[in-house]
């Protein structure tokens, strides 16, 4: 089952960010410390992916062309007007909970990152779901910890996370056909290192230090692989 690895992954998001709410009446000192720590070990892993880059000019270009695009559509806006809409369907109590908040964070770290595209590949050319497998563990695990002070709204992120990984899975041979390995390989480089920028923007959000519009960066992937599809052959 070429999904089969996709729904798992969301299922451990779901399960995850379930379990978190059982830690939502933790003391609101001790959830904003945890809330810091975790917006800092996020800003460290982003920096970690950033040093995945052989050439940062890729990164930059991706980047400020995304964010021009990204501003133009105002995906920010479009993501939690998402997330208000589901908190209207369940009332004023659960908007206390920042649904919108939830969702836009942990979609954007569960789907940014190399994981989701090798491990969707995988399940999509070999039916080999170990990688998405893992990374759900992984992403059930951050749920957890997530949800008990962001809110449900973290269990939301599994439907973007099983759309973006299931349709990579889906589209796998076509994608092999036509893209050689050697550029596939490149992209997946280049796209984890643009894609650490926005995990650590994302990091210093949660930890309060910046209000940095991630969603909007998110085109700079797309950025990325057109500008390595111009620069491959050239190499």
């Amino acid at each position: 089952m070429v999904l089969l690895g996709s729904l798992l992954n969301a299922f451990f998001i779901i399960i995850g960010a379930l379990v978190g709410r059982f830690f939502k009446n933790m003391p609101e000192t001790m959830k904003q410390t945890v809330l810091t720590i975790i917006g800092l070990a996020v800003a460290v892993l982003g920096i970690q992916m950033g040093f995945e880059s052989n050439n940062f000019i890729i990164v930059i270009v991706s980047l400020v062309v995304g964010a021009v695009v990204g501003e133009w559509l105002d995906l920010d806006k479009q993501f939690n007007r998402f997330g208000r809409w589901v908190e209207s369907l369940f009332g004023a109590k659960a908007s206390e909970g920042k649904i919108a908040e939830g969702f836009v964070t942990a979609s954007l770290i569960f789907v940014i990152g190399s994981m989701a595209v090798i491990g969707a590949l995988d399940s999509g050319l070999r039916n080999d779901h170990n990688v998405l497998i893992t990374k759900g563990i992984i992403d059930g695990f951050t749920s957890i910890i997530l949800a008990s002070t962001l809110g449900i709204g973290v269990l939301l992120s599994a439907i973007p996370v099983f759309i973006y990984q299931g349709v990579i899975a889906l589209l796998a041979g076509v994608i092999s056909s036509y893209v050689p390995q050697a550029a596939l390989n490149l992209f997946i480089q280049e796209m984890t290192a643009t894609g650490g920028v926005m995990i650590m923007a994302i990091g210093l959000n949660i930890a309060g230090l910046t209000k940095i519009r991630v969603a909007n960066l998110l085109p700079g992937i797309v950025v990325v692989a057109v500008v390595i599809g111009i620069m491959f052959p050239f190499q």
